[in-house]
């Protein structure tokens, strides 16, 4: 699944010089919490999210920085700062390190981003012009969406190593464990030490290839009979 499966689109997006104002109002009506700013020919040059707007001295509760921080802080910061708070138009608020990917970027890549440069959405462009934007929902709505892909049939014996590996794989003592595979549906006998080695054990037999289910009858040894093992 790529961007283009998932992007929201039309995009709803302002030109450098719209309004403030005008900004917000648009948020407001699309319930949308950020636009891309564009120039003439439709290439981001920015983009204005709901927390730029926040730094306005009309937003209520608005925060100012602590008298320290102000004297510590360069003047080329107080005067970014400054304009983003007093500006009249969209270029003096918008963020101009604009993140974008292309319809082609996968899940993965987007996500990757997000999580790189902190931000909650991305435009996506084709030949340098925004055709969509992906935001987080877009990327949850795109996991939900996507259907597993499906596994190759093998072998109940087959299947059988596979979980028996898995489990030894799990750092879980399966001594007393016993799974039984019929039709790919695996069943699990026996007892484990904890319940945490119980839990690990059924998702490593529910995480082998080719496994459609798991029907667990795994009990958990008592600490009497533990320490009866000399088992911690």
């Amino acid at each position: 699944m790529h961007a283009k499966d998932i992007m929201t689109t039309p995009v709803v997006t302002v030109s450098p010089e719209t309004p403030v104002a005008e900004i917000a109002r648009r948020l407001l009506q699309r319930r949308i919490s950020a636009v891309p700013v564009i120039d003439a020919e439709g290439r981001p040059v920015g983009i204005v999210s709901e927390g730029d707007l926040m730094r306005r001295p009309e937003a209520a509760g608005v925060r100012h920085p602590s008298w320290w921080l102000a004297l510590i802080a360069e003047p080329e910061t107080q005067a970014r700062e400054y304009v983003k708070a007093h500006g009249e138009c969209a270029r003096d608020v918008m963020t101009r390190d604009v993140t974008t990917v292309t319809e082609e970027a996968s899940l993965e890549e987007i996500a990757t981003l997000l999580e790189k440069h902190r931000i909650k959405r991305v435009p996506v462009v084709r030949d340098g012009k925004v055709v969509g934007i992906v935001s987080r929902a877009n990327l949850l709505q795109g996991v939900a969406a996507r259907q597993p892909v499906p596994q190759a049939s093998v072998g109940d014996r087959t299947l059988r190593e596979r979980v028996t590996a898995a489990i030894q794989a799990s750092g879980s003592r399966g001594d007393f464990v016993n799974p039984v595979v019929d039709d790919g549906v695996v069943h699990l006998w026996g007892m484990t030490y904890s319940e945490a080695e119980r839990e690990a054990i059924q998702i490593a037999a529910a995480g082998v290839s080719g496994v459609k289910r798991v029907d667990s009858q795994l009990g958990v040894v008592s600490p009497m009979l533990r320490a009866s093992f000399g088992a911690q």
